[in-house]
Formats: C-alpha cells, sequence, structure tokens
C-alpha cells in the first residue's frame, strides 16, 4: 500500500511474510498464492506490499540463479505484490516448533551474517518495482547480549562496515539503493534505540541506519517521542519501522492478571518481560520466568515482547502497547518530513496466541492481516497521508 506524505514523497505500508514462513523458493511462492493475494483481495487494493522474509536457502536459490529472481519477480506482479523492505532477522527455521534464541544465530560476529545479508541486498534489488529506487532489510541488533565480548564487537563492526561497502558498490552497479536497519530488541546486545546510537555512531555510514520495531520499543518503556529525536540529533537514518503492539500488564500483582498473562505463555518465541522501577529496566528472557515467584517487582506494569494484533488488544485485564505504536507513528510520518517511507505490520504470532484467540485456517487469518492493515492504513490518513491506487 502506498500513501502521499504531505511533503510529496511515497510512504509504503506493507505485512510482513514471517507470519507465514517458508523455507524454501517454493514454500515462498506458495506463500504468495495462498496468504498474500488474499490479504489482497480482501483489502480491495490491485497493489499491495508485502514485507518478505527470505530463509537462507530460498535467498541462495534467487542470488545464485537470475532465472529464479526474475521468476519471483514475475510471481509477485501476477498476483498484485510489490517489495521493497525484506525482514533479515531469522535466518532460518522461523517455522519451527520450537524458536527461542534461536533467532539470534548467526550473530553479526559470524561471518554467515554478512554473506546472508548481502544476499537478501542482491536479492531486494532486484525485486524492486520499476518506479521505486530504494530498498531496505531490517537486521539483527549485532548479537544476543551472552557470550558478546569486546573481540565479537569489533568483528560485528568490521561486517557492517564492509556490508556499508557492497551497498555502495551494489548502487553503483544497479542504481537501486538498499539500505540496512538494526532492529533493537530486549535481551539483545542493542536493546534500546539508546544501545544502538553508538556502534552505529562508530560505523558512520548512511547506509546503517535503525529498524523501529515499536513493540520492542514499548517493552522496554522507550518514551517513542524521545527515542525518536535523540536518534534524530544523532544523525541515525531510520531505515524502517515495524508497527507492532507489545502485551501489557498494568497490575501483575493481581492473581486475574497472573492467569491471563500464563495464556500467552507458549513454547515457541522468546516473550522478553520487562518492567521499569526508577532505577532501571528490570527483565527476564521469557514470560514464563517472569510468572515464577518474584522474578520481576510486581507493584509496577509489565510489557511482554509477545506481538498481539493491532486490531483486536487482549481482553482485560490486559491490554497492548498500541497508544505506542500510535505516538511513534505520529513522529515517524506525522511531521512536515517522514523520517522513514517503510512501514510493515508484523504480527508474526498470530498461531502462537492462545488457542481461543488463534485463526482457524487460511481464511480468518488473512481476514485478520487485512483487518490489521486497515487499522494502519487509517492511522496513516488520519495523519494527513493520502492513500494511492
Amino acid at each position: 500500500m502506498r500513501f502521499r506524505h504531505p511533503d510529496g514523497s511515497t510512504v509504503h505500508l506493507a505485512y510482513c511474510t514471517n507470519v507465514h514462513p517458508a523455507e524454501t523458493l517454493d514454500g515462498v511462492l506458495a506463500q504468495l498464492r495462498d496468504h498474500c493475494e488474499p490479504v489482497r483481495r480482501r483489502l480491495g487494493r490491485d497493489r499491495l506490499g508485502i514485507g518478505l522474509w527470505l530463509a537462507k536457502d530460498a535467498a541462495h536459490a534467487l542470488v545464485t540463479d537470475p532465472s529464479a529472481l526474475r521468476g519471483l519477480r514475475a510471481e509477485l506482479d501476477h498476483r498484485g505484490l510489490e517489495v521493497v523492505t525484506l525482514n533479515g532477522f531469522p535466518y532460518e527455521g522461523f517455522g519451527a516448533e520450537e524458536v527461542k534464541y534461536r533467532v539470534y544465530k548467526p550473530d553479526w560476529a559470524d561471518p554467515e551474517r554478512l554473506e546472508y545479508t548481502t544476499s537478501l541486498a542482491r536479492v531486494l534489488a532486484g525485486l524492486l518495482p520499476d518506479d521505486v529506487t530504494e530498498g531496505t532489510v531490517s537486521t539483527l541488533p549485532l548479537a544476543w547480549r551472552t557470550a558478546y565480548d569486546d573481540t565479537r564487537a569489533a568483528m560485528a563492526r568490521t561486517a557492517l562496515t564492509t556490508l556499508a561497502e557492497r551497498l555502495d558498490a551494489l548502487a553503483d552497479l544497479t542504481g537501486r539503493s538498499v539500505r540496512v536497519g538494526l532492529e533493537p530488541e530486549p535481551g539483545c546486545t542493542v536493546e534500546t534505540t539508546a544501545d544502538a546510537i553508538g556502534p552505529l555512531t562508530a560505523i558512520a555510514h548512511d547506509r546503517i541506519g535503525i529498524c523501529v520495531d515499536t513493540c520492542h520499543l514499548a517493552t522496554s518503556f522507550e518514551d517513542p517521542l524521545a527515542a525518536l529525536d535523540a536518534l534524530a540529533h544523532a544523525g541515525i537514518p531510520v531505515v524502517k519501522s515495524q508497527l507492532s503492539a507489545a502485551l501489557h500488564a498494568e497490575e501483575p500483582d493481581r492473581p486475574d492478571v497472573r492467569d491471563a498473562l500464563a495464556a500467552f505463555d507458549e513454547p515457541r518465541f522468546l516473550h522478553q518481560t520487562r518492567a521499569h522501577i526508577p532505577a532501571g529496566l528490570r527483565g527476564t528472557d521469557d514470560l514464563g520466568e517472569a510468572l515464577q515467584g518474584d522474578a520481576l517487582p510486581d507493584a509496577v506494569p509489565w510489557r511482554a515482547h509477545f506481538h498481539v494484533p493491532l486490531h483486536a488488544a487482549p481482553a482485560a485485564p490486559l491490554t497492548s502497547t498500541l497508544p505506542v505504536l500510535k505516538a511513534a507513528l505520529t513522529r515517524l510520518v506525522g511531521g512536515s518530513r517522514p523520517l522513514t517511507h517503510h512501514l510493515e505490520v508484523e504480527t508474526y504470532t498470530w498461531q502462537a496466541l492462545p488457542p481461543d484467540l488463534r485463526p482457524r485456517g487460511r481464511s480468518q487469518l488473512a481476514d485478520g492481516i487485512a483487518a490489521e492493515l486497515t487499522l494502519a492504513r487509517d492511522l496513516l490518513t488520519d495523519l494527513g497521508l493520502k492513500e494511492l491506487p
């Protein structure tokens, strides 16, 4: 979906396909047919943006076979879909029964991460619509915090500097500019937007910036306006933003609140949980840990890294951090000039929701994704952006 900002530039809105992960190119083609095109039809659109997730095997197949890349581009066109952004955070196995800590491997100290991301950039340059010259890729925020020392930090910095040089060369070769954004996430070396400023300033290249995920922002209790202003002051580009909402518990000391949270404690994904006290953030790596005894102070609200559907906040006594998303979006695209032109709805946890909230089959999933995109569209038009055909 495309929108005209009051400054005349185009803002792109997509939804991320990691919600129906595929490990192979054949699987990617099937997801376009079975999921993405039905969402487009529900929205009554001739064209729909998708934030494509390509596992390492699919990316390798596309970057080594020009005919396969042309075939994917043709399939996107045939189904009324377009790609201006890729999700390069998960490397593989995002559809596994248990993902948890595996999603942070390989990290940016591992050469495989550099090669994978380089492949994604090359693929994206070949997928961009004819009238679009800039693409974006979101990526791991360096590494999970454990086993990350000064030596690995230096390796990661070198890898990202090499990536920037490769992106420069790609732009010279193709005329297509691809930028990559580190995506701060709780528990990682770069947990917050503030944590990103130092490493990105050290790299100091405008092709390497930040991807602001509004669920992660909220989980870490960051003030969206202060966070985005600090990035702007430091000269850190917001490459893209993922529109998502976290799980919020206002009174976690209540037994009924604990019971409601327990329904979201599931075995597939990691749901880092945070509480904010005057001394700073307190947290656990997963929701189940937070619910055990006194792992977190419960006299203050908790937030959990669980991407809940934007249009459907959990039932009381829980809610979502949609207000944080709205505030961030106002700053991102509501001013005289947008801070970013790429927005991506990223609710990948539909099948991890409590059983009574999960979609039953493809049709209900498509309905839910379409409803999320409709809400995002309305937020953008309320900010003065005009939806384009």
